[in-house]
């Protein structure tokens, strides 16, 4: 993790969006927009937290792992989602080997953003959640699979389990014979979709300007009907959307340009604008945790949910004039940092112990090193109380399978951490992993699973502490009956 502040910066902090594992907030005065989510500087969607596992039966999981077969058996179906804003999701996982986290916040992103970005197979998911439950019904999908006695259960752990052979390339089979033919049917059928749009977004999530000039283009994306335009509260009075025109305009379709518009002579300053739209999350979209590694999801089924997304706009009558967006690059191992300044004089700013200039009317863009699943957070300061922090982590791959502990390892520290009290964590929620058929650990900050009946099974083996704790008591043990053995025998001789 790492830090990068400026001095003397008078920041209020109103509200933050989160896009792609980002948090930005903090700009100017009034809350920062997300950074980029499909393209460099879109933002939105549905944000959304993680329920736990409701439909559900048990796979058969067969990989090679050290050159030998690791066989074990996992609940596999359908997670339950809560919009953040209004709705629920249905979602199936597409990281089987990373733990799953109740109550975690997630935000809908693009494939590139997710551990899709690289996976060739990333389309055929999309067919599978296209012709299979929940978006067809039970009776139907055995239909087509020439089974009968499907239930909800059965055909939840068949889907997983088909999707699970092309998110992480493993033998996934439901242990239910009829389960068995539907993955089957789905796994032979499957053929490249293209990926969905988003739900909703704005881009770039960031412009500026001088004073005076209609501030944008920024450009609406959605799959709704049309999406409501406001300015959120806390810009200077007078301040509106507009279209090329600069007429008002509060609604916007698919494709439209809107601007920011001030009034004359207005002090240099920021605001905020902001989309929103209800309408069903597209299927295939992806769904990654924001702060704090978790399993990273595909979207099976959506009720009608309330999305937002958001831009920031600055302005100065002159000197430099900064706008930022942060990038996931998924392909690039790390973010990217888009610096514009549409001012007339250069904007220096620095970042993780490195200094770096955008001339007046230029955009730079800065790659940023971050390891998987590191956590990171930095603060890009400006002229005029410009203030942006971006908080995250990255988490763009797929776990890798954990290799067989050797016998000398024998009471070292198991791979996933043992379980710890449940706390509150920074937004009220509660987390915890799943694994086996036991509640696992995780990353150590929260306690509470997506566990009890409806345990995710998706993770590392919840199992690994307890087995580690078994046999530390046991090496105790075997110590202390060696010790009175061989006292034994010095007593003896």
């Amino acid at each position: 993790m790492f830090s990068v502040r400026g001095r003397g910066v008078v920041r209020r902090l109103a509200a933050a969006a989160l896009v792609s594992g980002l948090v930005a907030v903090g700009v100017t005065g009034v809350a920062g927009p997300a950074a980029a989510e499909e393209g460099p500087g879109d933002n939105g969607g549905a944000s959304a937290v993680l329920g736990r596992l409701k439909i559900s039966a048990k796979v058969r999981i067969a990989e090679k792992v050290d050159g030998e077969e690791r066989v074990s058996e996992k609940n596999g179906g359908l997670f339950e989602m809560k919009v953040e804003n209004g709705g629920n999701l249905q979602t199936y996982c597409i990281d089987f080997r990373t733990n799953a986290y109740e109550e975690k916040e997630y935000k809908e992103v693009g494939w590139s953003r997710s551990s899709l970005h690289d996976n060739p197979d990333a389309g055929k998911i999309l067919w599978i959640l296209e012709n299979s439950y929940p978006n067809i019904p039970v009776a139907a999908l055995g239909e087509k699979a020439g089974v009968k006695g499907l239930t909800r259960e059965t055909a939840a752990a068949a889907t997983q389990a088909a999707i699970w052979r092309y998110s992480d390339k493993v033998d996934a089979t439901p242990v239910d014979g009829n389960a068995r033919k539907v993955t089957e049917y789905l796994f032979g059928k499957a053929t490249k979709v293209r990926e969905p749009k988003s739900s909703l977004s704005l881009s770039p999530a960031s412009v500026a300007g001088r004073t005076g000039d209609r501030l944008g283009p920024i450009r609406v994306s959605t799959n709704a009907a049309e999406a409501t335009l406001s300015v959120v509260p806390g810009a200077p009075a007078g301040t509106e959307v507009v279209d090329k025109d600069g007429k008002p305009v509060t609604a916007a379709r698919d494709g439209a340009e809107v601007f920011v518009d001030l009034p004359e002579g207005t002090e240099d300053g920021a605001a905020e604008i902001r989309a929103e739209a209800t309408t069903k999350v597209p299927l295939g979209r992806a769904f990654v945790s924001v702060r704090e590694k978790s399993q990273t999801m595909i979207l099976a089924g959506s009720s009608s949910s309330t999305v937002t997304a958001e831009a920031a706009a600055t302005w100065a009558e002159k000197g430099a004039v900064p706008a930022v967006t942060v990038v996931k690059n998924c392909a690039g191992g790390g973010l990217e940092v888009i610096a514009s300044n549409k001012g007339d004089e250069d904007w220096t700013f620095e970042l993780k112990g490195a200094s770096h200039t955008v001339a007046g009317g230029g955009t730079r863009t800065i790659p940023v090193e971050v390891a998987e699943d590191e956590a990171y957070k930095f603060t890009l300061t400006g002229p005029n109380g410009f203030e942006r922090t971006f908080e995250g982590v990255l988490d763009c791959d797929t776990a890798t399978p954990e290799p067989k502990p050797s016998a000398t390892t024998l009471g070292a520290a198991p791979s996933v951490p043992a379980p710890v009290p449940s706390v509150t964590d920074g937004k009220g929620g509660k987390g915890g992993t799943t694994g086996g058929d036991v509640t696992g650990g995780g990353t150590g900050t929260t306690g509470t699973t997506t566990g009890g009946g409806d345990l995710a099974a998706t993770g590392g083996s919840g199992a690994t502490p307890v087995i580690a704790g078994v046999a530390a008591v046991l090496v105790v043990v075997g110590g202390g009956a060696m010790f009175l053995l061989r006292r034994k025998k010095t007593t003896d001789d």
